[in-house]
């Protein structure tokens, strides 16, 4: 039986986040022998935990405890460092084990599709967060800090993280892990007003409570809000009433605590705006400006709509970030569904025109789209597992199964430098060495030169 002792079950693992991790550990307990493979593109593991997770939420990064202990099994090897449909193809991952399985994420944000959105000044969320937090992606980007005026769209906890980052003082930020080259271009910010917009109100927003409360309590950044967006409709008010509806309902009170006039004499303001959808971004040779269209709710209770009036503001501003979703990117050799933004997939195993692809599956975002939190993956990829493991007698045995044993000479000639779970601790000693001397749990390496230089010295 594949699965055996005698006949272990070769996997391999396409993306090192927590979908990822939880369909190994998910594996390594099935009562199977295993063989898992996990490919990462960077030489560095744990995906949006790492670059994803603001820095001034430690305590969110605490899963990568959990990541670290299910990767010293002796079943378990990080191949980092290696992208999969460049260095090596999806044929070639299938002619080396029983079953793949793509846990990439959703790595793409969508786009508002109106006239201006690629103006200098205009960017996506997952740009800024990916700088701030040290992404070698998006190292060397950089944000017009000098502008006074901030434009969020989107009101969930990307667009709160991303906030929080341009509100906080430094002081609030330096014994974080943010990315030196960050809080240095963080401490020259000009930036007094953020307006964070949302095109329904503020009963649909979709901020946890913790997020949003915190956005109330800066050091020095107000929480403002006009009372009369907290006029909520019947709907609205039906929605607050669902007892199973207590974030929202919290939401509301926290944001009508806003709305109170404090007296603040703090120097930055965050503006709340919500039934306003962007129509139009607006600047000569960089962004200066934004259109807003005044909405209206139509619709049931929970299935609220968000409709233009006609009814239309100017809002002067100098720097926007999107945070309207994820989506995920296309893999050579896969069909994917760019609507959906995920690879089409029925229970987890993949499909094309003709059906299901055997050996094939997926898990997380590419799977499901970018919903959930951090351990809402463990439930996806438990079903994506159970779906493999009812799949065994239909899975290819044929040939001789090696794993990455079959691999490594076919990234050896191709000139690929990877590196496996040793390589990272040593990485990971070398950014916590790196911090130690600034007050900060690590200072990160932001190149992957600099990564693999790390292993050298």
């Amino acid at each position: 039986m594949l699965g055996s002792a005698e006949r272990p079950l070769r996997v391999a693992v396409v993306g090192s986040g927590p979908s990822g991790f939880y369909a190994t550990e998910a594996l390594l307990k099935s009562g199977r022998t295993v063989q898992i493979d996990m490919y990462e593109r960077l030489p560095v593991p744990y995906g949006l935990v790492r670059s994803g997770v603001a820095p001034d939420h430690p305590k969110l990064k605490q899963a990568i405890l959990v990541y670290d202990k299910i990767a010293r099994s002796p079943a378990f090897r990080l191949i980092g460092n290696v992208t999969i449909g460049r260095d090596l193809t999806v044929e070639e991952l299938r002619g080396a084990y029983h079953a793949v399985m793509f846990t990439c994420g959703a790595e793409a944000d969508r786009r508002l599709g109106i006239p201006g959105e690629d103006l200098p000044g205009s960017h996506t969320a997952t740009e800024f967060v990916g700088w701030y937090n040290g992404h070698p992606d998006y190292r060397d980007l950089s944000f017009d800090l000098s502008q006074e005026v901030a434009v969020i769209i989107g009101q969930g906890n990307v667009a709160a993280d991303v906030c929080r980052i341009l509100a906080k003082t430094v002081d609030e930020l330096k014994h974080t892990d943010i990315a030196e080259h960050a809080l240095e271009a963080l401490s020259r910010s000009r930036i007094r007003e953020i307006h964070v917009i949302g095109r329904r109100g503020p009963a649909q927003a979709k901020f946890t409570n913790k997020e949003l409360r915190e956005l109330g309590e800066l050091a020095d950044a107000a929480a403002v809000i006009d009372p009369a967006d907290l006029v909520l409709n019947p709907e609205s008010e039906a929605e607050l009433a669902d007892k199973n509806n207590d974030v929202s309902a919290k939401n509301v009170e926290i944001f009508r605590g806003f709305a109170v006039p404090s007296g603040s004499t703090k120097r930055r303001r965050v503006h709340f705006h919500f039934f306003k959808s962007p129509v139009e971004l607006r600047g000569r040779e960089r962004l200066a400006s934004i259109v807003l269209e005044k909405n209206r709710l139509e619709g049931p209770p929970f299935n609220q709509s968000a409709r233009g009036t006609g009814e239309k503001m100017e809002l002067q501003c100098g720097l926007l970030f999107r945070s309207i979703g994820y989506k995920g990117r296309p893999i050579p050799g896969l069909v994917f569904d760019e609507r959906k933004g995920i690879l089409p997939n029925d229970n987890g195993r993949l499909r094309d025109g003709n059906g299901v692809i055997p050996g094939l599956y997926c898990a997380g975002w590419i799977k499901r789209g970018p919903t959930g939190i951090i351990g809402t993956n463990r439930a996806d990829s438990v079903a994506t597992v159970n779906s493999l493991l009812a799949d065994l007698e239909q899975l290819d045995d044929t040939g001789d199964k090696q794993g990455a044993d079959a691999l490594y000479p076919l990234l050896e000639k191709r000139g690929v430098k990877y590196i496996g779970f040793q390589d990272w601790l040593k990485i990971d000693a070398a950014e916590i060495n790196r911090g130690r001397p600034k007050g900060k749990p690590r200072e990160k390496f932001t190149r992957i030169a600099e990564m693999l230089e790390a292993l050298q010295s």
